[in-house]
């Protein structure tokens, strides 16, 4: 399969409404069919969720289609499907994964945990760098942020600022999006 060069592997980075999933979705916009892979997964009784998943929803074109799964190694190695994919977002990914391995638990984390967590994280890394298709995906960026009060708090700001260096260093182009602004941090060949 043939990669775009206007479309390279992106990653999308940013704070907290910053605009960094709308600036991922405008890289696409000329694209009839892409796939958007939402890895938020539903939480019961949480209505701003529910809220903010309907936002996203409703920005997204007729045509795109919607794929709701944490299984992104499979998603990067379908080479068959020739749309485009976005992938919104790499921190909600990692929650998930932090779930199933019961990694929150500082005992659990020290008894393999960790290593579970990194071995999913290099895991989604080499798959991302190995993928044919033409790919964004949006994480948050957490080191400018305020320190997490507590050990599971500051092991997931960690692990995703590890596992966001490991995908932008795959990345043909990474942005950082501050205040519905993206700033272009690297740009190889594009």
């Amino acid at each position: 399969m043939a990669t775009d060069p206007a479309l390279p592997r992106t990653l999308v980075l940013g704070g907290a409404r910053s605009g960094k999933s709308t600036t991922a979705e405008r890289l696409l916009a000329r694209y009839e069919d892409v796939l958007y892979v939402a890895t938020s997964g539903t939480r019961d009784d949480d209505t701003d969720w529910a809220q903010r998943v309907a936002l996203h929803r409703d920005r997204r074109p007729a045509g795109w289609r919607t794929a709701e799964t944490c299984a992104l190694e499979a998603v990067l190695a379908d080479d068959a499907d020739p749309a485009p994919v976005l992938i919104d977002c790499l921190a909600l990914w990692l929650t998930a994964v932090m779930d199933e391995c019961g990694a929150w638990d500082d005992a659990v984390w020290t008894d393999g945990g960790e290593a579970a967590v990194q071995a999913r994280c290099e895991a989604l890394a080499a798959a991302w760098a190995g993928t044919g298709r033409q790919v964004i995906a949006v994480s948050n960026e957490v080191g400018m942020g305020v320190v997490p009060a507590t050990a599971a708090g500051r092991r997931f700001r960690d692990t995703l600022g590890r596992l966001n260096m490991a995908v932008a260093d795959a990345s043909e182009r990474v942005l950082l999006v501050v205040a519905g602004q993206a700033l272009t941090i690297k740009s190889v060949g594009v």
